[in-house]
């Protein structure tokens, strides 16, 4: 049994991980945290305010972009396996995490995104990026998100760009910012709509040719699934990992 530690609750992507640890056979909710709450419970956990006070296997980390690293340097002093489910991470954001991880330490794996499609989206979008010539990233998400781009977008099109895919640059801007973020080369565009949850469109083009790489989420259980096998996967690795890839080939092996 992984007996586990969520960081955000009553957060929507915690409380539904929450509530797919209780529906789990291996995996236990041992402790809660959120400096914010104390003095409640959730589900009859009390919820701890203090780093020291979680006694557990692995944390799920879900907080504000605004105060994650310092609970991951917390969690990494503890020497706890820890899943990272915050968005808003650059590569500036993977390299400081890696200068104070670590390579032998406990596991931190860092997911853009837990939804098993949009894992297969990024992954589409790779391997067709080096046979397009343009490329365009569109990601929409509800109007409260804090960030932009999103961290699955940001993900995205560094894989892109890594795989030898571009966007056109001919177009000047009349208006500034109308062509987008411009994120290793590939052009990024971020909607804030009310009632969009998450959804993202890889568009690519070539001489005669258009492709769309379309996925959408429409509510916090889709994460779920991947949620609990990055869990389960990084309670048996070291040092850093980027992306649900490496936990879903290992469940298919």
């Amino acid at each position: 049994m992984i007996r586990v530690a969520i960081s955000g609750i009553p957060g929507r992507l915690a409380t539904a991980t929450a509530a797919g640890i209780a529906a789990s056979d291996d995996l236990d909710l041992a402790a809660l945290y959120n400096p914010n709450r104390g003095g409640e419970a959730f589900n009859g956990i009390p919820i701890s305010v203090n780093h020291d006070e979680i006694k557990c296997d692995v944390v799920f980390e879900s907080t504000e972009p605004t105060v994650v690293m310092g609970n991951l340097r917390a969690w990494r002093k503890a020497g706890l396996h820890v899943v990272v489910g915050t968005s808003g991470f650059t590569r500036e954001r993977f390299d400081e995490v890696r200068s104070f991880w670590g390579e032998d330490g406990p596991g931190c794996l860092i997911a853009p995104n837990f939804s098993i499609g949009a894992v297969l989206m990024m992954r589409f979008a790779e391997l067709a990026a080096p046979h397009f010539t343009g490329i365009e990233v569109v990601e929409r998400h509800d109007h409260d998100k804090p960030d932009a781009p999103s961290g699955t977008a940001i993900v995205t099109a560094a894989r892109i760009a890594a795989a030898g895919g571009l966007s056109h640059e001919e177009s000047s801007e009349l208006v500034a910012g109308s062509r987008g973020a411009n994120v290793e080369g590939v052009r990024v565009h971020s909607l804030r709509l009310d009632a969009t949850l998450s959804n993202q469109e890889v568009a690519l083009s070539k001489s005669g040719e258009l492709l769309s790489i379309h996925h959408v989420s429409t509510e916090y259980a889709s994460f779920v699934d991947g949620a609990l096998l990055a869990i389960r996967y990084v309670a048996d690795t070291k040092g850093m990992t980027v992306g649900l890839d490496p936990a879903i080939e290992a469940a298919a092996s």
